[in-house]
């Protein structure tokens, strides 16, 4: 992966919702380090939160939900033979409207999907 890639990923999500003060969390890979990443995120006043070294406990949450992605979509669909734009429509969709607006989420109090937890959350904040 390149820091390009993931600076590009950042700036994207950022355009896509108020992300200011996000908090990032990654592994210690080159292209998370890299100075021009580094400056990325302070643009937008991100917090970088990196695992120790040789913990791999620290990016389960991420593992758990690529598997899901895995098991309810992309093996679904046969992407080698897919444009890349389309597999990227259909990734975009599955986490911006199914996962994050309808699909049950056992870890939030009943059962609330991550948009839906998180709007919850801010009108008890109000």
């Amino acid at each position: 992966m390149k820091k390009e890639l993931c600076i590009h990923a950042i700036e994207c999500a950022c355009q896509v919702c108020n992300a200011r003060g996000m908090i990032l969390h990654s592994d210690r890979g080159s292209q998370f380090t890299s100075a021009d990443f580094r400056k990325s995120l302070a643009r937008y006043e991100a917090v970088q939160s990196m695992g120790g070294t040789g913990r791999c406990c620290d990016n389960a949450r991420m593992e758990s939900f690529f598997a899901t992605l895995k098991k309810e979509k992309l093996y679904q669909l046969q992407t080698g033979k897919i444009p890349m734009d389309k597999v990227k429509s259909v990734v975009f969709r599955y986490i911006m409207t199914y996962y994050n607006r309808e699909r049950i989420y056992t870890a939030n109090p009943g059962g609330l999907a991550p948009a839906m937890y998180r709007q919850a959350a801010r009108g008890l904040a109000a």
